[in-house]
Order: C-alpha cells, then sequence, then structure tokens
C-alpha cells in the first residue's frame, strides 16, 4: 500500500492530529503528501485542518474544497450553493499528487458514511478509485468505542476494502478502567492491528517535539 486514508468512528475522534502524527512519523527517510480533499467549518482565510497538519509535520499538504458551515461537506455546500466534485474527481486529484515513492495520506470529513459528493458518495466510495490504498481507523478511548469501531470495521469489510489497522486518537494522561480494557479488547474484536495511541493534547507539543515523540507513538511500518 502507498496510499492511507484517515477515518474516524465519528467527529471529533483525533483524525486531524492522527493524520499529523503519522505524516510525521513515516516521513524519516520518504517522501509524504498529505491531501484534505473537502474542509468544512472554516472560512477563506480561517487555519483548518490541513494548516494544522502542515504546522505539527511539516509535511507538503493540499486542500481542496473549504466551505464556511460546521456541516456534513453535501449539507454545507448544499448551504453555500457550491457544487462538490465528485469522489472520482477527487481521487483523481489525490493520484496527482502521488509521489513516485512513499506515502500519499488522505484525511476523511467526519465518519466513513459521510456524504463527499453531490451523489452523496463517501470516502468508502473514494478509495474505490485509488489503487494501493487502506484505511486506519481512528477510535476513542472510552466507553462506547467498543460499539463504533465495530460498526466502522464492518463497513469497511462489507465493502471488501482493505485495513491497516486502528489508532486511538486521544490517550489520556491518566486512563481509567474502560479505556484499559478497551485497549486491549480493540485489537481482538475488531480482528485488527493498534498500530498507534496518541497523547491527549499532543496538539498543543511545540512542532519540533511533537514530530520527535511521533516516533514513539506507533508501530507501523515506515516501508511503503
Amino acid at each position: 500500500m502507498s496510499v492511507l486514508l484517515v477515518t474516524g468512528t465519528d467527529t471529533g475522534v483525533g483524525k486531524t492530529v492522527v493524520t499529523a502524527a503519522l505524516a510525521a512519523y513515516l516521513s524519516r527517510g520518504t517522501t509524504i503528501v498529505v491531501s484534505k480533499p473537502l474542509q468544512t467549518g472554516v472560512d477563506a482565510v480561517e487555519p483548518g485542518d490541513a494548516d494544522e497538519v502542515r504546522r505539527l509535520a511539516g509535511v507538503e499538504v493540499h486542500e481542496g474544497v473549504r466551505l464556511r458551515d460546521a456541516l456534513a461537506p453535501t449539507t454545507a455546500a448544499r448551504r453555500a450553493g457550491v457544487d462538490l466534485p465528485s469522489v472520482k474527481e477527487q481521487a483523481a486529484a489525490i493520484e496527482a499528487l502521488r509521489p513516485p515513492s512513499g506515502w500519499t495520506l488522505v484525511e476523511g470529513a467526519g465518519g466513513l458514511l459521510v456524504g463527499l459528493d453531490g451523489e452523496g458518495r463517501n470516502l468508502a466510495d473514494l478509495a474505490t478509485h485509488l489503487p494501493h490504498s487502506a484505511f486506519v481507523v481512528v477510535v476513542r478511548a472510552g466507553l462506547g468505542t467498543l460499539n463504533h469501531t465495530l460498526l466502522t470495521v464492518e463497513a469497511l469489510r462489507a465493502r471488501k476494502l482493505p485495513i491497516a489497522g486502528l489508532v486511538v486518537g486521544a490517550w489520556p494522561e491518566h486512563p481509567d478502567l474502560a479505556d484499559r480494557c478497551n485497549l486491549e479488547e480493540l485489537p481482538d474484536l475488531a480482528g485488527l492491528p493498534l498500530l498507534g495511541k496518541i497523547p491527549a493534547n499532543a496538539a498543543a507539543l511545540p512542532p519540533e517535539v511533537f514530530r520527535a515523540q511521533a516516533q514513539t507513538w506507533f508501530t507501523f511500518p515506515r516501508f511503503s
């Protein structure tokens, strides 16, 4: 695989910081390009997810369509009178960014099945147009994560889409019993490796510290 699609079990689970951390981790000795096809909830000049990944990881990041309302992309686009590119067109734009060797990371919007174009197609549909790709599923640490994770994994498997593994998007400094049990049970129940866990509030670290510490957060192989 050379394309990783970063999705989450819900919005707000830490997709952006995981994307940045993966980019920092995988960038040792290879080329990394990050794509954020759709960004909602920011105006024309506000820093968005792509800017945050660029700041933290120091890698090349490309943003597609930006929409002001903090809503699902299809809803925000409809309210703004914007025609979204089809997922096939979005995939073509991502393919055009792909380096000759190295990794391309694609950060989704919201959860897996959130609509990304005017036909309501989603990140799973986009993946069908990206050869040599696999999903990284960002999950919560606490109560509810087992159900949410298994639903997302089941949806991917039903579509026969490869899954690289799971990443906990915000691991608390003082994990409670549910956090600790979930960390043990998630890989077994999902039948997937736990690729890493990102400390809560990692985005508050200075970028150089973030990039250095990201090397300790994953067990993911760096080769593409």
